[in-house]
């Protein structure tokens, strides 16, 4: 299943920069190794915003649900989640 996600990260200012950085470390290889694994289909940024919207090809809504609440940075994020299927009128 296609999953259209936007993702707003909000990290609060008072967090401990060191824990910052740690956390974006991780969220960026493990954004890495599932789009070597075919599961984050496509990841582009906002501009100007610290947020992304991401193309996810999962089994299932549990699946995405899984991989969405792994995310390092999950705790800081607002998230808008929308199923896709394939549109009558493509040619793909």
């Amino acid at each position: 299943m296609l999953f259209h996600v936007e993702m707003t990260v909000n990290i609060p200012s008072d967090l401990d920069k060191e824990f910052v950085e740690d956390l974006k470390a991780r969220e960026k290889a493990l954004a890495k190794k599932l789009q070597e694994e075919g599961k984050w289909v496509h990841l582009w940024r906002i501009v100007g915003q610290y947020a992304n919207i991401s193309i996810f090809d999962v089994a299932d809504n549990g699946e995405l649900h899984d991989l969405l609440t792994s995310l390092p940075l999950f705790p800081y994020m607002d998230m808008k989640v929308m199923p896709l299927c394939k549109h009558y009128s493509s040619i793909k």
